[in-house]
């Protein structure tokens, strides 16, 4: 494994990064994505993906040393005041990675999926893919108007879900018509209970803008609509709470595998 010490933040590759950590839409343009901290760069291993870099601190220097990675991946030793200046974080991690995005593809016609309608908050976007991977559902699409997937903050908030995942990002509604798993869509006053409904597996669960909901371009396209009960009075849920509740009836109610 090639490794280099960099002590300098007049360094290209140092300045990259450092967009990469704290600029939202920069992975966009570098097709890369900067992964702060232990667990995310392990989660990224145990899907089976390789970083193109890892990078340990000064301070740190083995952090990486029993990952087990090839000749091929390189690694950068950076000075710990550098790994702060980089990192979008208070407490700076002693170890990330530089992993490069798979091209990117179409939808998924069968898999099962969750569509997101133009969430706005990165922590609700996390949050949702990983209630999305830990439930069973393959494929998430962001419809236009919706956080970065790969930004940042989704980034830490999904825990490393994202690799477990097949995203298709910056999609229009007409696009969902590629779908042919039935959408069933989240309402807060019309549908059917959620605990009474028959859902169908595999579906597209269509979750909605923080304020607005679900659009009503995409409401008319639902094959099912449902409402979660809430006998505590509140007007309505958290999406990502939402999410969980709708994704894990979906999970416990779907047919069984086949031997």
């Amino acid at each position: 494994m090639t490794t280099d010490l960099i002590t300098s933040r007049d360094n290209p590759w140092v300045k990259q990064c450092r967009a990469l950590a704290q600029d939202s839409n920069a992975y966009r343009k570098a097709g890369q994505v900067w992964l702060e901290g232990d667990h995310l760069c392990r989660a990224l291993l145990a899907r089976g993906r390789l970083p193109s870099v890892v990078v340990v601190t000064e301070s740190h220097p083995y952090g990486v040393d029993g990952w087990g990675l090839p000749p091929a991946v390189r690694r950068v030793v950076l000075a710990d005041r550098l790994m702060g200046w980089i990192s979008g974080l208070e407490s700076p991690p002693q170890v990330a990675c530089l992993y490069e995005l798979p091209v990117a593809e179409g939808l998924e016609a069968d898999s099962p999926t969750v569509v997101l309608d133009r969430l706005q908050d990165p922590g609700n976007v996390g949050s949702i893919l990983r209630s999305a991977a830990a439930f069973g559902f393959q494929q998430v699409v962001a419809l236009k108007g919706t956080a970065a997937l790969w930004s940042p903050k989704v980034l830490r908030a999904g825990m490393g879900a994202h690799f477990g995942l097949h995203l298709v990002e910056s999609v229009a509604v007409e696009d969902l018509q590629t779908l042919v798993v039935p959408l069933v869509a989240t309402s807060s006053h019309q549908g059917t209970w959620l605990h009474q409904a028959e859902l169908p597996w595999p579906c597209a669960w269509l979750m909605g803008h923080e304020g607005q909901g679900v659009s009503e371009a995409l409401m008319a396209r639902a094959a099912h609509r449902v409402r979660i009960a809430q006998p505590g009075g509140e007007e309505s849920l958290n999406v990502a709470a939402a999410a969980a509740i709708c994704l894990h009836a979906s999970a416990v109610t779907k047919p069984p595998a086949r031997l």
